[in-house]
Parts: structure tokens; C-alpha cells; sequence
């Protein structure tokens, strides 16, 4: 359950890591009772940076399908790329 906390917490901010590094979830920072600010361990960041990529890289490929894009058999792409690069079936 992610946490909420008001922005006086942040003066300690090393319990303010210690939660996010312990739940693996961003800690939400209010003011005046609020949402001001977001803070979140490295790690969830990270991973939410790859997946936003991975989502929009599905995006992108489904729209090229829609506009005439064309679909492999995935045997044959992986064999051709494997004669490509390889040189061997």
C-alpha cells in the first residue's frame, strides 16, 4: 500500500528512504493536505522507466501494423537473421 506523508516527513529523510527502499514503492509527499511531490527509490524508477519504454516500443509497432505494417513468422525472421549474422542456419 503505498505510503503518504506530509512534507515536514522530509526532514528525516533518512527514514523517507528507508520506506521507499523497504516497500519498493513511491512514497507520495503532501502539502497543506495536497499531493505536492513524488519520491521513490532508484530501483522503482528504473523499472518504471522500462516499462514506460517497452509500452510505448508496443505502441509504436501496433500502429505501424495498422497503417500496412507487415507481420514475420518468427522461425523464419530468427532464421534469417541467424544467416545474416551467422553466416549458419
Amino acid at each position: 500500500m503505498p505510503q503518504i506523508r506530509p512534507i515536514t516527513d522530509l526532514r528525516n529523510t533518512n527514514e523517507i528512504s528507508d520506506i521507499c527502499h523497504s516497500s519498493h514503492e513511491p512514497v507520495f509527499i503532501t502539502k497543506n493536505g495536497y499531493g505536492d511531490l513524488v519520491v521513490m527509490g532508484i530501483e522503482v524508477y528504473e523499472a518504471m522507466v522500462e516499462d514506460a519504454a517497452a509500452d510505448a516500443a508496443i505502441t509504436q509497432a501496433e500502429a505501424q501494423l495498422k497503417q500496412g505494417g507487415r507481420l514475420y513468422d518468427a522461425r523464419e525472421a530468427l532464421a534469417s537473421l541467424r544467416r545474416k549474422h551467422f553466416g549458419t542456419l
